[in-house]
């Protein structure tokens, strides 16, 4: 009896509800006519069937703009064609401009909303069809609208699927010091080289000032070799070889380094969870935000 009283206490390891908005007693909701309040709990919202629907049918849409737009731009097209896919880009531009000022309407704060990442990319996603009113071409900006299907994330809960972000985010600020110094390196190296071979080749090769030698240093350690500059002498052949070689070590060191930070990272999130041992059985490996043993149901010190 005194284990089941123990196992009561042991919290579900499933995600509680993130509970809706009470509009009624809300101290912006509950001043604001009640439509007001049911945009916002449909297009802010995915708790509700019907936010779940609009982000699920505002998704569609998108891909079906952004289709669209790249469409415009294949030349085989004809102009009835064109024309359909003209009438259907306007058609989308609307329907995002009206969804764009119910969001304006409806948010909780608009300035806020109109301010944020995501308000941003809603007005990002309207403008370009009016930029290209004014400049021809410029409705082809409208393939930015693919950011607004990062909503695909909230909306099918699967943030709790890229949780690695944060170790990756992590690795990279950890690792940016030395892949900045290793980067200072490179760029030094390719202004030497690129001054070595507008002395060696000259400009009858192709290298014709100092900046178009430091051009086809970059070319070739990247191991990018456009091909439009080659060396012709011998020594400025070796010195191509050996640029190349080095190209290799230029791509695998950061990626050693961020590697190297995301084990260490991760060795030193198991080495904490390894730490936090359960004193009634012993039982290692418990999450950091654990309260209670995942064996016994003893709760955990801090």
């Amino acid at each position: 009896m005194a284990r089941n009283r123990t196992m009561s206490y042991v919290p579900s390891r499933r995600r509680p509800v993130r509970p809706a908005i009470d509009y009624d007693d809300h101290p912006v909701f509950s001043t604001r006519p009640r439509w007001r309040n049911e945009s916002h709990r449909i297009i802010f919202g995915n708790l509700t069937p019907a936010g779940r629907l609009f982000d699920l049918l505002l998704i569609g849409v998108i891909v079906a703009s952004v289709v669209v737009v790249m469409l415009e731009s294949v030349q085989d097209f004809d102009v009835r064609a064109l024309g359909l896919l003209w009438t259907l880009e306007w058609v989308f531009t609307v329907l995002f401009t009206i969804e764009y000022v119910f969001r304006l309407i409806s948010a909780e704060r608009a300035r806020g909303y109109a301010r944020s990442f995501f308000g941003i990319v809603d007005l990002l996603a309207v403008l370009p069809n009016f930029v290209g009113l004014l400049i021809p071409g410029g409705q082809a900006l409208a393939v930015i609208r693919v950011l607004r299907v990062l909503r695909v994330f909230r909306v099918l809960k699967l943030a709790q699927f890229v949780g690695g972000e944060r170790l990756l985010i992590s690795a990279l600020r950890s690792s940016a010091y030395k892949i900045a110094v290793f980067l200072v390196a490179v760029l030094v190296v390719v202004t030497v080289v690129g001054a070595a071979m507008y002395v060696i080749e000259g400009a009858d090769a192709g290298f014709s000032s100092i900046p178009r030698g430091v051009y086809w240093a970059i070319v070739t350690v990247t191991t990018v070799g456009f091909g439009d500059i080659t060396p012709q002498t011998p020594v400025g052949q070796m010195l191509a070889a050996l640029l190349m070689i080095l190209g290799y070590g230029v791509i695998a060191v950061p990626t050693g380094i961020v590697t190297a930070e995301i084990t260490g990272g991760r060795e030193a999130k198991l080495r904490a969870a390894m730490g936090r041992m359960c004193l009634r059985c012993a039982s290692p490996g418990h999450d950091e935000d654990a309260r209670h043993c995942k064996h016994c149901g003893t709760e955990l010190l801090e």
